[in-house]
């Protein structure tokens, strides 16, 4: 298998920080089903449309 540059996968942004993350090769069989970049932004993801109760 040929080696790709890093600016030559896709990226997607992360809804939570707003940054562009690229595909990395854990993510190759449900890259479509990937969506925050990271652990941490996925627990904030979450935790934003459960805890965002109006005062």
């Amino acid at each position: 298998m040929k080696m790709r540059k890093k600016a030559d996968l896709p990226t997607k942004i992360c809804p939570v920080c707003n940054r562009p993350f690229a595909w990395r090769k854990k993510w190759e069989r449900d890259w479509a089903s990937v969506i925050y970049c990271s652990d941490a932004c996925r627990s904030m993801g979450k935790g934003q449309k459960t805890t965002s109760k109006s005062t």
